[in-house]
């Protein structure tokens, strides 16, 4: 249902609901990936790629302007979610190689 069919606020919080619950499944396939790419990386430096996170924020950053959300919102969710993602995959990279 498009937000224009919409008839009252049930159909719009179930819809939003249903988005919601295919955002999360995808964060849980993209840790997934995370998780699995410590297992290409030889050190904690490799491990945090501070390079390719600033050059995968300010991608996101563009790829919000051509949503028409906010940039700076959006860079802030993407942060504090690869900084946890990074903290897992730290952890997971530590008990692989066993550090």
């Amino acid at each position: 249902m498009t937000p224009e069919q919409c008839k009252n606020m049930t159909d719009i919080r179930a819809e939003i609901d249903r988005l919601d619950r295919q955002v999360v499944g995808l964060l849980g396939q993209r840790f997934a990936y995370v998780k699995a790419a410590s297992r290409f990386k030889t050190s904690e430096t490799a491990v945090r790629a501070p390079k390719r996170l600033q050059d995968m924020l300010q991608q996101r950053r563009v790829w919000a302007e051509e949503e028409g959300l906010n940039a700076d919102a959006i860079e802030k969710m993407y942060q504090d979610l690869v900084n946890h993602f990074i903290d897992e995959e730290m952890q997971h990279w530590k008990q692989s190689e066993g550090k």
